[in-house]
């Protein structure tokens, strides 16, 4: 009984990726909301990597545009802006989504949940925007439509949501098993989730700098609570 209490009580560990950054504010806030959800947050970068840790759930955060290279057979002209986390993320969500550990994908992150899943980008949509705008703003400015039915329409509890917008990638073709659900106005790709999985769910705006949003919060406690359960059902078979 006693050792039933302890594994119900373990605070699962959630992998939050990053860059090494002097001012890590996607880390903090990430963080934080992984604390306030009842998770244990690890930083993972380059100069971090994760070692012999075992993580129960992985958040890929925001940052730097990913390698062009990496979804498109065109010359991209353009040198990658850091090909040491293309390589740490794309490591990290190779092994998460062969062991379907749950898996939140944050702006850079949704766009390479999209890629390791074998899809492709659009490497800037500025000029694809019609209806919506091209600022850049942590504040809750754009609306993404949900899909009904979807996990994260579920998880969110509504058909839209106010987001906010700090990326000029967006996906392009869908990666394998993925499907969309979330768009904004002029049909861009919001969200893209992996029905059948334990948890796996990319969202193009920043969750966690939104903690005054009800379901923002939600989503990012749904990742901790799905990998509670997953360490739970793994130490109980152990």
């Amino acid at each position: 009984m006693a050792a039933g209490r302890r594994i119900a009580g373990r605070r699962p560990l959630i992998g939050i990726t990053g860059g090494d950054a002097s001012l890590p504010w996607g880390w903090w806030f990430a963080a934080a909301a992984v604390r306030a959800s009842g998770g244990r947050p690890l930083r993972i970068t380059p100069s971090r990597p994760l070692g012999e840790r075992h993580l129960d759930g992985l958040i890929v955060g925001g940052g730097d545009d990913i390698d062009p290279s990496l979804y498109s057979d065109d010359d991209p002209g353009a040198p990658a802006a850091d090909p040491a986390r293309d390589r740490l993320e794309l490591a990290l969500l190779d092994t998460a989504l062969a062991d379907d550990l749950p898996v939140l994908g944050i702006c850079r992150g949704a766009q390479l949940l999209n890629v390791a899943s074998g899809g492709s980008l659009y490497a800037d949509i500025r000029h694809r925007r019609r209806l919506t705008s091209n600022r850049r703003t942590v504040l809750p400015r754009k609306t993404a439509v949900l899909r009904p039915g979807s996990r994260l329409a579920r998880i969110c509890g509504g058909r839209t949501l106010r987001v906010n917008s700090l990326h000029h990638q967006a996906v392009r073709d869908l990666g394998r098993g993925l499907r969309t659900v979330a768009r904004d106005a002029d049909g861009i790709k919001q969200a893209v989730e992996a029905p059948g999985t334990a948890f796996r769910i990319g969202v193009q705006w920043h969750p966690e700098y939104l903690p005054q949003k009800r379901a923002q919060r939600r989503l990012i406690a749904a990742l901790v609570r799905r990998a509670g359960r997953r360490s739970r059902g793994i130490r109980a078979r152990d």
